[in-house]
């Protein structure tokens, strides 16, 4: 069995390796900017913006769909979190207050019977589903 030593790679690699500085453990990572323009919700002129903040359990859980397939999904919530967004749809998650909520209450009374569950499928044709 062969092992080979640090002092061996140095000697190979000696010429790559002239830069130490960008290996060290102090050195500063910074992310990647995040490409917000590959969001689903950013059509460019604000038409699905309602769907996000609007009082509607058909229209909340359309938002919730788009955010469903967005590769931003997790870094929008994370930021909704961290900003303590008032209310809407952020990350695919329902936000009342800055935390996450289940279902957006309605006004008034309560009722008498449990609401249906809506369900929307966005790789379907956009037609809502209820599931009673």
């Amino acid at each position: 069995m062969y092992a080979i030593t640090f002092t061996e790679l140095d000697d190979m690699f000696d010429d790559e390796l002239d830069d130490r500085s960008a290996f060290t453990a102090d050195a500063a990572i910074t992310p990647a900017p995040l490409d917000w323009g590959r969001a689903r919700c950013r059509d460019g002129n604000g038409t699905l913006t309602h769907l996000f903040f609007s009082d509607e359990p058909i229209e909340t859980a359309r938002a919730r769909a788009i955010c469903g397939k967005c590769p931003l999904s997790v870094a929008c919530l994370e930021g909704a979190l961290e900003r303590v967004e008032p209310w809407g749809v952020w990350g695919g998650e329902l936000l009342e207050s800055g935390r996450i909520v289940a279902n957006k209450r309605p006004r008034g009374r309560p009722p008498k019977h449990p609401r249906p569950l809506v369900v929307i499928n966005e790789d379907a044709i956009a037609v809502p589903v209820r599931v009673a």
